[in-house]
């Protein structure tokens, strides 16, 4: 392959992933924003408590019902001996099949499904949500057939479009129906009484109409299924989904299975629990934002793919900056929960536990490429298996008592110690030269800042006085990570600038 050609094709990767990677930030910070709707609209935190249980649920689902699917139609798609129009009907239909039968379960089954989840004045919600993760596991091929055939554009017009019409529609039934339910433009649907009905109303709506627009690309190829080739992916996706479980149930198994476990008003507890969860989130955000903006230069830097240099650079500069994240969302806590209603304040303390845990599973992340690199994604199932025991154990046996800060502990728990393994073990196996030194500091000043702050905090009572103190230990931080790692020269903008007074100098 030519110099040219190859110096286009790492020019189209980038600009991909730019697009993939923004839309998906992008996405989550829209869908993110629908917190402080709910939470303020919504009448009772109860109301959230059901949105933030039932999601929990539908995240799940979603992975069981692409079943791996999605990688095995990019496997055998790009293989030589597969027709890709063949792989991609014959998955379609695999998924399309087990997706309709799913659906028309949850509606036939909607109030016995209803009444195991303690929700048995609820099943129409049952129903709604089983045709939306039908129609959201179904639609997942055709984006994958969109990634496979280059079109990263409508993909994520598409799914920008999806997460606006989701907004639109819990804004005009949450808020602007409510003002204007006398109406005889709304009087004749909307119902007063339905309230935390009409998320589900809204998403089902946003589901549906970007599935129809789907439609070109669903039928794009000429049918051909083939049932040996289906077995064929099946056996190369089905392990897959076992990683894919254990992996999402290290998300949500605390919010399933919270109901069950709290003996008290356990819908209060979890919407309360769910919405501060949220407010971390925005670690998540800013994290996957640096790990797309980061690692294309980080790469560049090292022209060899396999440089283990570049993985403990990567690895340096993540938890650097996600430790600034972390501190900055503690310090200015008092301004960052206003987003919230003041009535889900009181479970605020959670949120450290939550941006440690982020820390801990964004480390993990960055772990992961030693088994992917070595054809050892095994590991990866364990990790995700051991992890989810891990929360399991610590929901069922401290949730009773102490709610949800057991299940916040737990995703802490979870991923320090799978962070743990995956670092240990991953030694015998690539070695990757981690600055455990620098790291190390970088903990270290976080835990003293984190001590001070709170001292102030502590001895003052007053939330200015320790967000002033705040803000002059992350000036602090910044100042030893300039000083130390990250000098200004090596800025895009700045560093011109600072280059060309030092060189007067």
């Amino acid at each position: 392959m030519s110099a040219t050609a190859s110096s286009s094709g790492m020019r189209t990767l980038a600009k991909e992933t730019a697009i993939y990677g923004l839309s998906s930030i992008i996405g989550r910070f829209l869908n993110w924003l629908l917190v402080p709707l709910y939470t303020f609209v919504l009448q009772q935190q109860s109301d959230y408590g059901i949105v933030t249980n039932l999601y929990a649920w539908t995240a799940l689902l979603l992975v069981i019902l692409t079943y791996g699917m999605e990688t095995g139609f990019f496997r055998f798609a790009n293989k030589e001996e597969c027709k890709a129009g063949a792989v991609y009907t014959t998955v379609l239909t695999s998924v399309g099949f087990t997706s309709l039968l799913f659906a028309v379960l949850c509606v036939v089954l909607r109030q016995p499904i209803a009444n195991v989840l303690n929700y048995p004045t609820h099943s129409d919600f049952i129903a709604m949500l089983g045709v939306v993760v039908s129609m959201d596991a179904f639609g997942s091929i055709p984006f994958a057939y969109l990634r496979y055939k280059k079109r990263p554009m409508k993909f994520a017009v598409l799914k920008l479009l999806m997460i606006f019409l989701n907004i639109a529609f819990n804004i005009f039934f949450l808020v602007i129906c409510p003002k204007v339910q006398d109406s005889a433009l709304v009087s004749w649907f909307y119902r007063p009484d339905y309230g935390v009905g009409y998320v589900f109303v809204a998403n089902l709506i946003s589901t549906l109409s970007v599935t129809l627009m789907l439609l070109p690309d669903i039928l794009a190829e000429k049918y051909a299924f083939s049932f040996s080739l289906l077995k064929q992916i099946l056996r190369y996706s089905l392990p897959l989904l076992i990683l894919g479980i254990a992996g999402v149930m290290n998300q949500t198994l605390d919010k399933i299975l919270f109901p069950f476990l709290y003996p008290g008003d356990a819908s209060s507890e979890l919407g309360i629990y769910g919405a501060c969860f949220k407010i971390a989130m925005v670690m998540m955000m800013f994290t996957q934002a640096f790990r797309y903006a980061y690692e294309p230069y980080i790469f560049s830097k090292h022209k060899d793919k396999n440089s283990v240099e570049a993985y403990a650079d990567a690895m340096k500069y993540f938890i650097i900056f996600s430790l600034l994240i972390l501190l900055g969302m503690i310090v200015y806590l008092d301004l960052l929960k206003l987003i919230i209603a003041p009535s889900y304040w009181v479970g605020l303390k959670v949120v450290p536990i939550v941006l440690w845990a982020y820390v801990f599973q964004g480390i993990f992340f960055n772990l992961s490429l030693w088994y992917k690199l070595t054809d050892k994604t095994r590991f990866g199932a364990y990790f995700s298996i051991i992890g989810c025991f891990i929360t399991l154990i610590i929901n069922v046996a401290f949730v009773p008592r102490f709610s949800y800060m057991a299940s916040a502990c737990a995703s802490l728990v979870c991923y320090f110690v799978i962070m743990l393994l995956s670092y240990f073990i991953g030694k015998k196996y690539l070695y990757v030269p981690y600055d455990l030194r620098c790291i190390g500091f970088y903990i270290l000043l976080t835990t003293v800042i984190l001590a001070v702050y709170y001292a102030v905090r502590f001895i003052s009572g007053n939330a200015v006085v320790s967000m002033a103190v705040g803000t002059l230990l992350l000036i602090l931080y910044c100042v030893v990570l300039v000083w130390k790692d990250f000098p200004l020269s090596s800025l895009p903008v700045v560093g011109k600038y600072c280059k060309r007074k030092a060189a007067k100098e």
